[in-house]
């Protein structure tokens, strides 16, 4: 079973999907949905569509290069057929997803850092900016509480001003 891949959007078409588009110089093109299709008659360029691989991977998105891609390449090398070989083929086909994944994951990680360094940055403007919202309300409880404590202070100092009369009599 040969997978193929959507000209316009890189998806994959599965045998007995798809649109096949033949160009008078015999080029084949495939699209997986009338979608593409049009697109591809438009004379849309996929890499300024935003829902595209081409899209997502011109401007960032995605990882587009990567050491894990080659093995997709497509090698039309006829070999025979050896049973340690495939088995080979299928352990490193696995190996190679995990790879990737993991590397898609931390790359997905560093985008997201990028953008919680200026969101906080945007929070911190914000906060500045309305700060008067945020300050906190002095209660009565805290007034009272202060009252008492300034006129314990004022009796301490009362006691030792007298004090000190007391010692230069």
């Amino acid at each position: 079973m040969r997978v193929e891949k959507c000209y316009f959007c890189s998806s994959s078409i599965y045998p007995g999907h798809g649109i096949n588009f033949v160009r008078n110089d015999c080029k084949m093109f495939r699209f997986c949905r009338s979608k593409c299709h049009k697109a591809f008659k438009m004379k849309r360029n996929p890499r300024k569509v935003k829902w595209t691989k081409a899209f997502r991977k011109s401007h960032g998105k995605e990882l587009a290069i990567d050491s894990t891609f080659d093995l997709e390449k497509r090698q039309n090398v006829p070999v025979k057929y050896n049973r340690e070989l495939w088995e080979n083929t299928i352990h490193a086909m696995k190996r190679i997803q995990q790879i990737r994944s993991r590397r898609q994951n931390q790359f997905i990680k560093q985008r997201l850092r990028a953008g919680k360094k200026l969101e906080l940055k945007d929070d911190e403007k914000e906060v500045e900016k309305h700060i008067h919202l945020i300050e906190p309300k002095v209660t009565e409880a805290q007034v009272m509480a202060a009252a008492v404590a300034k006129s314990k202070q004022k009796q301490k100092q009362k006691e030792v001003e007298i004090v000190d009369a007391m010692d230069m009599d």
